[in-house]
């Protein structure tokens, strides 16, 4: 029998327990609740275990590219189910019109346990159809969700009942681009802004309450898949684009064009999302390398002060990202290039300070080869296609590895090799990881002496 002592002991404890977890930070949308791949939560591991991290739960859930998002105490992630006697081309690249569901799945932070699930038929038309690629985004009591083939829905947070929901191929006109629709939808203020592809029509603005057209435009062949960006220059606010064409600056309010630079993107590859560090911005594809833009202080407007001038995937200069968005900071551009090279540039110049395969194929070049870079206080996370978490220090000097741990199992072999392609989300001192089995939450909070 617990005396009232250690009963009030045993409360506080449980107290405490409870607020760390509900009270911890949020990651609602892709690349943290800035959108700016920083982690800033304290009490965090400063090196793994040797058995790892500890496993809290796993919870099956179906294939994706699409990492989860946590807020409020559950953990929102995307996924796609077949439909029975239907399978995937056995080309990743074919384009072949194949039955299925994307679902909307809601758990339960502490222990993974199913809330809801929200599912709608959608046959597949695009390349590398393992499923969505875009995290669910929560603000307000909802969840916006965008699937690969364009369906934009708007979900209650708590319940999983549809608010409102789009569908770009049939409200638009379009088709969906060969890899599928993949940009992260960006809230700003009522405004939920969307690449949505066509004439007029690349970028849309919704009401983020009724789901109804704000404003429209742009006109690009392909949309693009960079995950568009509000930043503040010039005096004001101003929404970057980037599609293969282009780049470009809007006016979030009005969608008005500001300014636009050319910037070609071979093969519909502009992925990765502009990166603004002061008054540079800039800009990475797969095929084209980079580009740096100043921007100007005083009014709006933006000159290119460095650009790689050879489009080639191997033949590399700068940076050719395409998975991972960069990361950048006291002048330098970390960031994974087209075969894997972990690569530092210096920002004003373009200037390679080092490069190294450690953090990711562990020595040979492999074309996409990926790890998703997330700065935590003064070191990095780095989550690589292996399923490997690292701690890292990165800096003008190199690459030096404090910690891995091997946290979950690639599933996916649409490049020819397996992979995990699934960005991570960091909150509550947890990591949640997901492949196209399961979706596994682990403990990296540190742990009294």
């Amino acid at each position: 029998m617990l005396t009232t002592r250690n009963t009030r002991g045993w409360l506080t404890v449980t107290l405490l327990l409870w607020t760390a977890t509900v009270f911890g930070d949020d990651w609602p949308q892709w690349l943290g609740p800035r959108r700016d791949s920083i982690w800033r939560e304290t009490g965090i591991v400063q090196k793994f275990p040797e058995n790892a991290p500890t496993c809290l739960w796993r919870t099956a859930i179906g294939a994706g590219y699409s990492g989860p998002s946590v807020a409020q105490g559950r953990v929102y992630v995307t996924d796609r189910q077949l439909k029975q006697g239907s399978a995937n081309p056995a080309d990743p690249f074919a384009r072949a019109d194949t039955s299925g569901f994307e679902r909307i799945l809601c758990l339960d932070e502490r222990n993974g346990q199913m809330l809801w699930v929200k599912e709608y038929e959608c046959p597949y038309t695009i390349s590398y159809p393992a499923g969505p690629r875009v995290a669910p985004l929560v603000d307000g009591g909802k969840v916006y969700s965008l699937g690969a083939q364009g369906n934009l829905l708007c979900l209650d947070a708590a319940s999983g009942q549809v608010v409102w929901q789009r569908d770009f191929k049939t409200d638009f006109s379009i088709k969906p681009p060969m890899w599928g629709f993949a940009a992260h939808p960006l809230l700003d203020r009522d405004r939920l802004i969307c690449l949505v592809g066509g004439a007029g029509t690349t970028v849309v603005a919704f009401d983020r309450a009724t789901g109804k057209e704000i404003w429209r435009a742009l006109t690009a062949e392909e949309p693009g898949n960079a995950s568009p960006a509000l930043i503040d220059a010039g005096g004001r606010p101003q929404l970057i684009v980037f599609h293969p064409e282009s780049a470009n600056s809007l006016d979030p309010a009005s969608g008005k064009l500001l300014w636009t630079v050319p910037f070609k993107s071979n093969a519909g590859l502009s992925v990765a999302t502009p990166r603004q560090l002061d008054d540079l911005l800039f800009f990475t594809s797969f095929y084209n390398g980079s580009m740096m833009l100043r921007l100007n202080t005083n009014d709006v407007g933006a000159t290119a002060i460095w650009q790689t001038a050879k489009a080639s995937e191997k033949d590399t200069t700068h940076l050719n990202a395409i998975i991972c968005t960069p990361f950048l900071e006291k002048g330098l551009i970390y960031g994974v290039c087209s075969y894997g090279q972990l690569r530092c540039l210096e920002a004003a110049t373009g200037k390679r300070l080092w490069e190294t395969f450690k953090a990711t194929t562990g020595g040979e070049p492999v074309r996409w080869a990926n790890a998703f870079i997330v700065k935590h206080e003064n070191r990095f996370f780095l989550f690589n296609e292996k399923g490997d978490l690292i701690i890292a220090n990165l800096g003008p000097g190199g690459y030096e590895e404090l910690s891995r741990a091997h946290l979950l199992d690639p599933t996916n072999k649409d490049p020819g090799r397996w992979v995990l392609w699934s960005h991570p989300a960091f909150a509550n001192r947890r990591v949640y990881v997901r492949n196209d089995k399961e979706l596994a939450c682990f403990d990296l909070a540190e742990k009294s002496q």
